[in-house]
């Protein structure tokens, strides 16, 4: 007796659709920013003729490719201000969207090893509680408190002089994250279609009215791009240029532990991130490699660099053995902040340069971002973010509260 074939796609997830000759918005890029902006599209605007188009799978790139760490406890008040109102949204999204992608408000521990860390951690703390963003100065002994596992020994190489903690940071399955929006964007009518590569704009004069994809031409009032890494090249193609360097960055995990891990430990000077995933493998972080390139895979050395610090701060990490390794593409801004708003091109947008700070921003980039393609006004928490600081020159420099080495 044959058996049934499976279906090819499960019902519980969303409709795979093919394409439609125009749709009123098409955005370019069905990772979580991506996601997000289709939903908060629908769910705000109103808007539910939209289309998402994915070269690949569904949130195939740094979505997928992230170590999961959410947090608001930025320095300057731009960047508090929208990853605050990120923070906010995640606390309330698994009963919006009906799904629980296991969001756990562990908190965030950034470490201190040197006087002007120390400097550094308790101007952000006072910025921080300026901003309404909770935040706490930990002397060494507190740290140990919060985290018992990491190594306070005064005789280490790098000795903990304390450290920032935000309490209501945490971390949350980021393919759950992306499954529960894709999953209420398409029951408002938004079109998820993968395996579409953009390969070009169709123009009308200075305006976009469409693009060219591998499964054929699409028109569409307006376009948002929201690619990450790849933008660059989208703008390229769409006849401008971005501020933004792409590099690889990497990260890798362990084999399953016993909770071991209570909270996420954070260590610019050092340089490691490390936390500990619902199912029990240790989540370790790293700077981005040096290199310009577009590889979801990172280099040797870095994993080596990484590996010091992590035994170094966590000495019980010793045996732990690495199970696998990954590497998402980071686009990297001047002032380690993200693009979000209009281009030179009409109807045309963008939603990129958030380095290392993407997955966080997930909810509140959608929000703004929906927000200025469906009004084509900037809204108040992505004004600030706009392109064209780069030629009036007011940065928001969050180098040093990114906590990677961009």
């Amino acid at each position: 007796m044959t058996a049934a074939p499976l279906p090819e796609h499960p019902d519980w997830l969303w409709r795979t659709p093919d394409p439609r000759p125009s749709y009123d918005v098409v955005i370019v890029g069905a990772g979580g920013h991506g996601l997000a902006t289709a939903y908060y599209l629908a769910k705000n605007h109103g808007i539910t003729n939209v289309a998402v188009l994915e070269k690949g799978w569904l949130a195939g790139g740094n979505m997928a490719r992230n170590t999961t760490i959410i947090r608001s406890n930025y320095l300057w008040d731009e960047s508090a201000a929208i990853y605050e109102h990120a923070l906010k949204l995640w606390e309330r999204l698994p009963e919006e969207l009906d799904y629980d992608f296991l969001f756990s408000q562990r908190g965030v521990l950034n470490l201190a090893h040197t006087l002007q860390d120390v400097r550094e951690g308790v101007r952000r703390v006072n910025a921080n509680r300026l901003n309404g963003v909770d935040a706490e100065w930990l002397e060494t002994d507190e740290v140990a408190k919060v985290c018992p596992i990491v190594n306070v020994s005064p005789g280490t190489r790098y000795p903990v002089l304390g450290g920032t903690y935000q309490p209501r940071a945490g971390i949350a399955k980021h393919d759950h994250v992306a499954w529960a929006l894709a999953r209420r964007a398409d029951e408002m009518g938004v079109d998820l279609i993968q395996n579409c590569e953009v390969t070009g704009f169709v123009k009308d004069g200075d305006r976009v009215v469409g693009v060219e994809t591998s499964r054929g031409r699409i028109l569409a009032g307006r376009v948002g791009l929201a690619a990450a890494g790849h933008s660059s090249v989208l703008a390229e193609l769409a006849g401008f240029r971005l501020p933004v360097q792409s590099h690889p960055l990497q990260a890798l995990v362990s084999e399953l532990h016993q909770p071991v891990h209570p909270t996420v430990v954070m260590s610019n000077h050092v340089h490691v991130y490390v936390s500990q995933a619902h199912k029990g493998e240790l989540v370790m972080g790293a700077g981005v490699d040096t290199y310009n390139g577009y590889g979801q895979r990172g280099s040797f050395h870095v994993i080596e660099h990484q590996m010091a610090a992590a035994v170094e701060l966590f000495p019980v990490f010793a045996r732990a053995h690495v199970l696998r390794t990954w590497g998402g593409i980071v686009d990297v801004t001047p002032d380690a902040s993200p693009v979000i708003g209009t281009t030179p091109v009409e109807n045309l947008f963008v939603n990129c340069g958030w380095g290392t700070g993407g997955f966080k921003a997930t909810p509140a980039a959608g929000w703004t971002f929906a927000h200025t393609i469906a009004t084509g006004e900037l809204h108040p928490l992505n004004k600030p973010f706009a392109l064209d600081r780069f030629t009036t020159g007011a940065l928001i420099d969050e180098h040093g509260a990114a906590a990677v080495a961009h």
